[in-house]
């Protein structure tokens, strides 16, 4: 699958995620009934997969997880707030340089329609 039809996927999924629950619920529950969503559509979906660090030549687990990973190749980082903050979109575009992928989804749970809570960050794709 190419990463436009699995983006459109998740955003489907995402749209109908929240048409059923709504806003207002905690971040974990978006992130598992999305997962289920997505498994249903016959997508590979990793949760909470580690992000390692690597400095000066040493690899270290510890510190980050991104929330879902989909096919191997999207990195979808769920929220449920009031706002997204441009360090919410640097976060996503750092775990993309650091998985080395090249295109993320930042979803937003906590808005009246979902189309304003998803904005994709791409890491060195041509769009």
């Amino acid at each position: 699958m190419h990463l436009n039809e699995i983006s459109g996927e998740i955003v489907d999924a995402a749209f109908k995620v929240h048409t059923q629950l709504g806003p207002g619920l905690l971040e974990s529950v978006y992130e598992r009934v999305l997962a289920y969503e997505l498994r249903k559509r016959g997508l590979s979906v990793e949760t909470q997969e580690i992000v390692p660090i690597r400095y000066d030549g040493v690899d270290f687990d510890e510190g980050f997880r991104l929330d879902l990973l989909v096919n191997d190749s999207v990195i979808v980082e769920v929220k449920s707030i009031e706002e997204i903050a441009a360090i919410h979109k640097k976060q996503l575009l750092t775990y993309l340089k650091l998985r080395d992928k090249r295109l993320g989804l930042l979803i937003n749970f906590n808005v009246e329609l979902i189309k304003q809570g998803i904005t994709r960050i791409a890491n060195g794709l041509q769009e």
